[in-house]
């Protein structure tokens, strides 16, 4: 049995590992992961270096589960040849709802002679069950929840009943297996976090004992270090989210910041992967609903207080000093308080020459930078701020239309602006 890992880079709370293994115990056949390092067009050394250093763990905890660990990098990257190699019998892998992975998937199923299993692995609910676009977080919470408990089970963590004994040819699970891969360094990496499923239970565990009781005051400061930070862990499914909610829920921690909190994980995080999977253009202007396409076509002639170019706002070189602190952090940490994603994308918005372009221009920044980017939270949450998806109509104002509008003024005075922007100062500063 072949495993095809992709999104849920992870040996432990896997369902789609859990599956393979229980078909395999079954058929009475060995399972082997496969991972392969392909050349991705929007991600760069930064993103690489980061799930790279999640592949020690992966090949540890597969190990105690009997499951081999085979990794390969472009050209010797494909999965169908794999399946031939080994002879396998079945190929399992974990879904990815945005374009590129999709394709993928779908092309190897139409090359393979063998059964395709499919597994939503990185959600709670998974996708299916909700079979049609849903437009705001109060549509799809209560369809949500209705499954929230069936779903929110503990992962079986399944063994295999034959140890993987095979010889196929691997690279080494560390920074080496990089060598000869054609990948950006427009970004580099951080020393400042670091990758893996160990590093994730860290956070959680950190998370749950000393800032959850504290969530619901402390998750709207971007000055504070109130949130979980495991978003970047999320998007490369070194931890399940599953796991997540089941550490928050058995917290001793007040109800209203658990629920606050698994708000966020659940019917947030799953909106934003229900917008990619049914809306082809969610990382374009074209996703905006006919509401926002009119009150922003109303309002691209009217005057601006700056036009900034990309590389202007790349540098963080504009006369807000809130936003600037915002655009640093994300650089320089790669990481942004999910606050200051809002106010961030709204600026830009206001900043350049037309609402299709300011979508660009977030896009190309956030996946370039942000190590969870190139995730369906980052295109929602650009989508959300700057064609008002996800959202409702606000009153009419200028640039803006009826898309919501959030300002220097109000926003700084909601935390301790002045504490954010000294965090995060450029270091010549």
């Amino acid at each position: 049995m072949v495993y095809w890992m992709r999104r849920a880079q992870r040996g432990e709370d896997n369902p789609a590992l859990d599956i393979a293994i229980e078909a395999a115990n079954v058929l009475q056949k060995l399972v082997v992961v496969f991972f392969a390092l392909v050349p991705v067009h929007n991600a760069n050394l930064r993103h690489y270096e980061f799930m790279v250093q999640g592949f020690a763990d992966i090949k540890v905890d597969l190990r105690k589960k009997n499951v081999g660990f085979i990794l390969r990098r472009f050209p010797d990257h494909s999965v169908v040849k794999f399946c031939d190699e080994v002879r396998a019998a079945l190929l399992v892998s974990d879904e990815n709802p945005l374009r590129g992975s999709e394709h993928r998937l779908q092309k190897a199923v139409r090359q393979l002679r063998i059964p395709v299993w499919s597994v939503d692995a990185d959600v709670v609910v998974p996708t299916r069950l909700i079979d049609k676009a849903q437009y705001a977080a109060r549509i799809i919470r209560p369809k949500l929840l209705k499954f929230r408990e069936e779903f929110l089970v503990r992962s079986k963590n399944l063994r295999a009943r034959y140890r993987w004994n095979g010889s196929a040819e691997s690279l080494p699970p560390d920074h080496d297996c990089l060598r000869g891969l054609k990948i950006s360094n427009a970004a580099q990496p951080l020393s400042g976090i670091r990758g893996g499923s160990r590093e994730a239970a860290k956070l959680l565990r950190d998370f749950v004992r000393t800032k959850l009781g504290e969530y619901s005051k402390q998750r709207n400061h971007p000055e504070t270090d109130g949130t979980s930070r495991l978003s970047p862990y999320l998007h490369f499914g070194q931890i399940s989210p599953v796991r997540i909610a089941l550490e928050v829920m058995k917290s001793s921690a007040a109800s209203e910041a658990k629920e606050q909190f698994l708000d966020q994980l659940i019917t947030w995080r799953e909106l934003s992967i229900n917008f990619v999977r049914f809306n082809e253009n969610y990382d374009n202007f074209e996703c905006a609903e006919p509401w926002a396409q009119r009150t922003l076509g109303k309002h691209i002639k009217d005057a601006r207080p700056v036009i900034y170019s990309e590389r202007q706002l790349e540098k963080a070189e504009t006369y807000d000093p809130l936003w600037n602190a915002a655009q640093i952090q994300m650089v320089e940490r790669g990481w942004m308080h999910n606050y200051m994603r809002m106010y961030w994308g709204k600026k830009i918005l206001e900043w350049t020459g037309s609402p299709a372009n300011a979508f660009r221009i977030a896009v190309r920044l956030n996946d370039k930078y942000e190590i969870d980017g190139r995730d369906p939270n980052g295109y929602a949450g650009i989508a959300w701020a700057i064609v008002g998806k996800l959202d409702r109509p606000w009153f009419e104002r200028p640039i803006f239309g009826q898309i919501r509008y959030m300002s220097l003024a109000s926003t700084g005075k909601k935390f301790d602006s002045k504490k954010y922007m000294a965090q995060n100062a450029r270091a010549s500063d």
